[in-house]
């Protein structure tokens, strides 16, 4: 919990550096994340997001386009945790109905770990892959997903156990 406390103080100091326009150029979202692994242990996620402010396949329904999300991850087991961060880009079809847009995502990410075990999981290597597919709606600056999550090396280390993740998140944009 003291990792998670002193990310969310470094980042928060870092936003006091930069004035909002400045800011609004490299973030214009924040997401909280609560979800489990299929082994119960429980996630935690706070991620910064910033939309790709493009548009591809265009149709009268919908339009693809995403973001990229930098995280701050915690995992907690009984008395065992493990700390991450993350980087992802996310890209997402989104069917328009104009504030109200479901959507479907996928992205495949990199990831750093504080400790290459959790619970009965050697995880093989602290850097792992953060792969994601999930369905979510936006209406105005909120953004509410469920997702399907799975970290592990790739097996380019072993043992490459890896980790199952479903998770809700809660977004706002700025």
């Amino acid at each position: 919990m003291k990792k998670i406390l002193l990310a969310i103080m470094i980042i928060s100091s870092s936003f006091a550096l930069l004035n909002a326009k400045d800011l609004k150029e490299y973030i214009d979202g924040i997401t909280l994340s609560i979800g489990q692994s299929k082994d119960d242990i429980d996630i935690y996620r706070l991620g910064l997001r910033k939309d790709f402010n493009s548009k591809w396949l265009v149709s009268k329904n919908g339009y693809l386009s995403g973001y990229y999300e930098l995280s701050a991850n915690y995992w907690k087991w009984k008395s065992e945790s493990n700390f991450g961060i993350a980087l992802s880009p996310v890209f997402a079809y989104y069917l328009d109905f104009g504030d109200f847009k479901p959507y479907v995502e996928a992205g495949i990410g990199v990831s750093y770990w504080s400790k290459n075990h959790i619970k009965t999981r050697n995880l093989g290597s602290r850097y792992h892959f953060e792969d994601r597919i999930g369905v979510g709606i936006r209406y105005k600056n909120f953004d509410f997903s469920f997702r399907y999550m799975h970290y592990s090396n790739a097996g380019l280390k072993d043992p490459n156990m890896g980790i199952d993740i479903f998770i809700g998140s809660v977004s706002y944009k700025f």
